[in-house]
């Protein structure tokens, strides 16, 4: 058996850092969405774990989180056969754009079907946070709230966009580091729940044309690199109604009206040679399952 899924990239149309819980994590609350930029893992069995990549900069031993994945599943259920997998990169990694966690999900569920595995969806899950933070969100796709660690998940109404582009500088962001410039205060529970209520509350209304897109991150992330704030000025400049950090950085997503508009802001960024971008539309969660053949 072999085959070949999408591993779909996600941007963050509202992220915030709500503070430092008293395991040590941070409270956050985000809507995550699911894009059309993806890569793609094909699957073939074998009789080892075995990842390449298209990418050399991207590890294929167990720093990957797709090896990762392959390790704990056959650990799990003791199942004793392997599986030959690559990788075609396409998703700037790092890049707040969700890559690796997309990836590692993406292999959990091409290997469920691989190896022939009976997992039912929350032990999907259970596993997924294993392996990270966002992995648990690309087993939903579509639009999402995300909060806790981000690892717990509540699916919303899809938003729709189809006129996205997604920038990325050659500028790498430690996830670490970007938390530690917040220097988010330590949380109470009531604190918290207030918070997370008023968040959960504007949510509800979030629309990418005409609210104000929030990420924490930003103000941090812009000064210690300017050239993500660069890449959002010139978005706007360019005519996006639109634009926000993606994730701790140093991706930048922006909405335009029309793809006209898209096309001459893609046109006039050919000068940034070192700023990747993507033409991207948004991807609902009942597409995601479809691409995936996995069901919620």
């Amino acid at each position: 058996m072999s085959f070949t899924l999408p591993s779909f990239a996600k941007i963050n149309l509202d992220l915030r850092v709500i503070g430092k819980r008293a395991d040590g994590y941070h409270e956050l609350f985000t809507v995550f969405q699911t894009v059309s930029l993806c890569d793609e893992i094909s699957f073939a069995e074998s009789d080892s774990i075995r990842l390449t990549c298209s990418d050399p900069q991207i590890p294929t031993d167990e720093r990957n989180l797709i090896v990762r994945a392959a390790v704990i599943l056959r650990e799990r259920f003791a199942v004793p056969l392997g599986a030959r997998m690559h990788l075609e990169k396409r998703i700037p990694a790092p890049g707040g754009l969700g890559g690796g966690s997309s990836n590692a999900a993406a292999a959990l569920i091409g290997l469920k079907r691989l190896w022939r595995l009976g997992i039912g969806f929350e032990e999907m899950v259970e596993i997924a946070a294993m392996l990270g933070s966002d992995v648990p969100f690309f087993l939903y796709g579509g639009t999402a709230i995300g909060f806790g660690r981000g690892t717990e998940i509540e699916p919303k109404d899809d938003i729709s966009e189809e006129y996205l582009l997604i920038v990325t500088p050659d500028v790498h962001v430690s996830t670490n580091a970007a938390f530690e410039k917040l220097n988010a205060p330590n949380l109470t529970s009531e604190v918290s729940e207030r918070i997370l209520l008023n968040c959960r509350f504007n949510a509800e209304l979030l629309d990418l044309r005409h609210s104000a897109l929030k990420n924490d991150f930003e103000p941090a992330i812009f000064t210690a690199h300017p050239e993500t704030a660069l890449v959002k000025k010139t978005l706007l400049d360019l005519g996006a109604v639109n634009a926000l950090m993606s994730g701790s950085g140093a991706s930048v997503f922006a909405v335009f009206d029309k793809e006209e508009t898209r096309q001459t802001a893609m046109k006039a960024l050919d000068i940034h040679v070192n700023w990747r971008k993507f033409a991207a539309a948004t991807i609902s969660r009942g597409k995601y399952r479809e691409k995936l053949g996995f069901e919620v």
